[in-house]
């Protein structure tokens, strides 16, 4: 049924993509030469391949995997978070390889690699945003950002005051889940953290690239902050599977065209980014979620 919804989904997204930006996508592609394409091939490899060592990395504290192992956990969790809420669909096909005494042990990990690279997203994307507002003259709202700190510090506030009550789970609790995020071995912690970092650098220049693939003209240092402003935006925005290509398309279009870039250049690039950083891989996890063996509690 979840992989049903995940093809769907994508056949949704591709149908309902603007036929005069899969005109020029394919046009692009049809006029450039193979080497191009191959790089873009091997950068979206190397995305995945950073993700399945983090997640190598992070499961080795409860069981030693191999890296064969990870990467069809890695690729099965993709495709069936695919047709999910915020991906959410991640944390259960993750644990469901696991024994169910493991099960909250997995899903703190993934919590954690998650974590991880919304720090590298957030470290960059404060630098890339700040950057954009002052080189751009965008205003902000002084109302906006005193509401923005009151609801900042009201879930900061709501958190300690719930932070021993239970969460969805059985056992877990806020305090808990901190505790048990310390207890994880500073090496294990650095590793996870560099693995999150290359990850961010690698499909950020995947991006780069392909924006200049499809015609845009950009600096160099201009293109890497917007881009950086862009990711931080699109993941403090809370979407549903299926408007999360679109409000990645809108956040892109919003952001380059601040800087001339031409719409139908932005909406290729978001467009060549989903294919190769999620639809071509949960492709290759469908086969892993259909050769699924159920573990033993």
């Amino acid at each position: 049924m979840l992989l049903a919804a995940t093809f769907w989904y994508i056949y949704y997204k591709v149908t309902q993509t603007n036929a005069q930006t899969l005109a020029a996508f394919l046009n692009a592609i049809q006029l450039k030469n193979g080497f191009s394409i191959l790089v873009f091939v091997v950068l979206a490899g190397a995305n995945q391949f950073f993700e399945v060592l983090k997640w190598k990395t992070l499961v080795s504290k409860i069981e030693s995997i191999s890296f064969k192992t990870a990467l069809q956990q890695s690729l099965a969790s993709l495709t069936i978070s695919m047709s999910t809420p915020n991906r959410i669909g991640e944390y259960g096909a993750k644990a469901l390889y696991f024994p169910k005494h493991q099960r909250k042990q997995v899903l703190l990990l993934n919590f954690f690699g998650n974590i991880a690279q919304l720090l590298a997203t957030f470290f960059f994307g404060i630098v890339g945003t700040l950057y954009v507002v002052q080189r751009y003259g965008i205003e902000i709202s002084t109302t906006k950002l005193v509401l923005l700190l009151v609801v900042l510090l009201g879930v900061g506030t709501l958190g300690y005051y719930f932070k021993e009550k239970q969460l969805l789970l059985k056992g877990l609790s806020i305090a808990k889940v901190m505790k048990y995020i310390s207890n994880i071995e500073g090496v294990r912690k650095l590793k996870v953290m560099l693995y999150a970092l290359l990850r961010y650098v690698t499909f950020s220049c995947l991006f780069y690239l392909l924006l200049t693939f499809f015609g845009a003209k950009l600096p160099i240092f201009d293109a890497f902050l917007l881009i950086f402003a862009m990711y931080l935006l699109v993941s403090i925005l809370p979407s549903i599977f299926i408007f999360d290509v679109i409000l990645r398309g809108g956040v892109a279009v919003w952001l380059f065209t601040l800087a001339g870039v031409p719409e139908l250049s932005i909406l290729c690039t978001v467009l060549a980014m989903w294919l190769l950083n999620f639809v071509l891989p949960s492709l290759f996890g469908s086969y892993y979620v259909v050769t699924y063996k159920p573990v033993a509690a």
